[in-house]
């Protein structure tokens, strides 16, 4: 699979999502007597998450600029929009007023982020189960590391340490699923792709009716 297929999405869909993200951030972190937002190191956030929006596709620049591939601008977007659907979450009270919304996100969101960065690393990957596990794999490891930061941030001297055990383990394992699912859409539909004719080289032994048969 081609990540030049990434050129079909606009440019300004990652923008946008950075700039809304970056706003609510923004209003959540100095805005006040907001109870969605109080114990949940938004200050925190509002300089990290930027970070790790922009990294993936600063990453990618520096990789490429001086190549002739089309920027993956859907890639981006989708590495990009789990970050707004947490905030959104946080800004709409979706956490605490939707008792299965904080599952969905770790599902939903690593689908979005493992398949966004799947787009990226699986261009010369062809086996279906190496990308399945790649992927899968990729996305529990970033489970991992976003549940540390998590509890280094705001849980361990907040009021859900005591559920945090459960909590934790359960949002791995959603998480892992999620990647899972990203992994497997992305090798069936590289798969589904058709390979087009082999052009033969110069030496190649000629068929019967004087066409040559590759090797």
């Amino acid at each position: 699979m081609d990540v030049t297929r990434g050129r079909r999405c606009p440019r300004w869909v990652p923008a946008l999502v950075l700039l809304a993200t970056v706003g609510q951030l923004a209003l959540a972190t100095f805005a006040t007597g907001l109870a969605q937002f109080e114990g949940k190191a938004f200050g925190a956030r509002l300089v990290a998450y930027p970070v790790l929006m922009l990294l993936v596709p600063l990453a990618w620049w520096a990789t490429h600029r001086r190549g002739d591939t089309p920027t993956p601008w859907g890639a981006f977007a989708l590495v990009m929009a789990p970050f707004l659907i947490d905030v959104s979450g946080n800004t709409l009270d979706l956490y605490d007023s939707v008792d299965w919304w904080d599952d969905a996100n770790h599902f939903v969101n690593w689908s979005l982020l493992c398949g966004g960065l799947g787009l990226l690393v699986l261009q010369r990957i062809a086996e279906t189960w190496v990308r399945t596990l790649l992927v899968t794999g990729l996305g529990a490891v970033l489970a991992i590391a976003w549940e540390v930061a998590e509890w280094w941030t705001f849980i361990r001297h907040g009021t859900e340490l005591g559920t945090a055990y459960t909590d934790t383990l359960g949002d791995e394992v959603l998480g892992t699923a999620g990647a899972l699912v990203a992994g497997l859409l992305l090798s069936r539909r590289a798969g589904s792709v058709t390979p087009g004719p082999v052009t033969p080289g110069p030496g190649a032994p000629e068929g019967p009716s004087g066409s040559r048969r590759g090797r």
